[in-house]
């Protein structure tokens, strides 16, 4: 592996101190340490203002020092919480919603590393009464049907199944890196952690239609990254089997032709049997 070599000048004492028993190197205002080969260029001239209030300091000539060190380890072992990018959202922007949401401090997790830590990934299957909660069956009366007709189960369902597995508590969606947009949809990478392990990981998305709409948006993002997350543990598996939706939909859906009350176009749309139309669709 390559190792970086820096060079640090500094006039004096102020601006550097160099420690050989730890191997470090302290720059006062650099926030430079553990670098793996370090070069420590010092001045001993005393600036000519230092010179004039210690008269009685002998007159050194101009050298230069050079102080060489190298570490092979290199292993970041201070307990110092990481950096927190510099933003202020108060000032940037004007402070608004949007300026917040898409810079890269949002969401940082400081001193935490799930924001790109796999740890616990596939090392072992959950309990058998963890799995059973997750991989049951879905009660058909709780799905849903979208408009052009594809089957859902409403987002509640998934965080109240996720509470019976591992509690409140036991579970959490930690956001892996700032909002992302695209024309007018909204998008944030979530993954999905449960008892301390790496479970699953997606982008969630969200449309919005102005900036009033944002902090909705983010949630839909937030909503929809765990209802893909919750694929990756069996929750609501049918949902994605053609078999079982054919079969729903032919015993629990109606696809009819409606009118809209306001624009009087029309559009086959689907429902639920249970089900009857809303303004401003209806049935003519």
């Amino acid at each position: 592996m390559q190792r970086a070599s820096v060079v640090f000048r500094a006039s004096g004492t102020a601006a550097s101190r160099f420690s050989a028993a730890h191997g470090r190197v302290l720059c006062t205002g650099l926030g430079v340490r553990n670098a793996s080969n370090i070069r420590v260029v010092t001045n001993t001239k005393r600036p000519d203002a230092a010179a004039a209030a210690t008269p009685d300091a002998p007159s050194t000539p101009s050298t230069t020092k050079y102080v060489e060190s190298s570490f092979s380890d290199n292993k970041y072992t201070s307990s110092k919480p990481a950096d927190k990018p510099a933003f202020d959202s108060d000032t940037a922007a004007n402070g608004d919603l949007a300026s917040a949401l898409f810079n890269p401090a949002e969401g940082y997790l400081q001193g935490s590393h799930w924001s790109t830590s796999f740890q616990g990934m596939a090392t072992e299957p959950f309990e058998s009464r963890i799995s059973d909660v997750l991989m049951a069956p879905i009660t058909e009366s709780e799905i849903e049907i979208k408009p052009d007709g594809l089957l859902y189960l409403p987002e509640i369902k998934y965080r109240r199944i996720l509470n019976r597995a591992f509690g409140p508590g036991g579970w959490g969606l930690v956001p892996r890196g700032a909002h992302s947009v695209s024309g007018r949809t909204l998008s944030r990478e979530y993954a999905l952690i449960c008892l301390g392990r790496f479970t699953s990981q997606a982008r969630g998305e969200q449309d919005y239609f102005d900036d009033g709409g944002l902090a909705t948006a983010t949630e839909g993002c937030k909503s929809n990254a765990l209802v893909r997350c919750c694929k990756d543990l069996g929750v609501a598996s049918e949902l994605w089997d053609p078999a079982f939706i054919s079969q729903f939909k032919a015993k629990y859906c109606a696809e009819e032709w409606v009118t809209h009350a306001v624009r009087g176009s029309k559009k086959r749309m689907w429902r639920l049997k249970t089900r009857q139309w809303e303004y401003p669709w209806a049935k003519k």
